[in-house]
């Protein structure tokens, strides 16, 4: 497990730098550095469920405002037939950059999940 936390504290770190590019970047930075941040916790079993539970909840929720939105994940499945949202790394149509941007939180979502399960059931998470 702490090769999974170290192989995810330096993706992440790398994802947050990627996003300097992004449309968005005050927004993508910290959210990749926070999955980081948990990640490196994690890593040292100094993880508190809080910390967890927190990224769980702003992700989640704005992955579902992300499914849901007009050029959204929902729009990008049936409007246009869930085209290829990895063709360039210039996302030119919005519903690309909205579905890119889903995927991103479920990737931290599931990582903040294994961690949370895993460190529970080692009885090492701190409360």
């Amino acid at each position: 497990m702490k090769i999974f936390n170290l192989v995810f504290v330096v993706l992440f770190i790398l994802f947050a730098a990627l996003q300097y590019n992004d449309p968005d970047p005050y927004l993508w930075i910290p959210i990749y550095l926070y999955g980081a941040f948990v990640c490196w916790m994690a890593y040292k079993e100094k993880v508190k469920p809080v910390l967890i539970f927190a990224g769980i909840a702003v992700y989640a929720a704005y992955a579902i405002y992300l499914f849901v939105a007009d050029d959204g994940v929902l729009s990008w499945m049936t409007d246009h037939h869930a085209e290829n949202i990895a063709g360039t790394m210039k996302a030119e149509q919005p519903w690309i950059e909205d579905a890119r941007e889903f995927f991103g939180l479920a990737i931290l979502i599931i990582v903040f999940l294994v961690n949370y399960f895993f460190l529970r059931k080692r009885n090492t998470i701190r409360k």
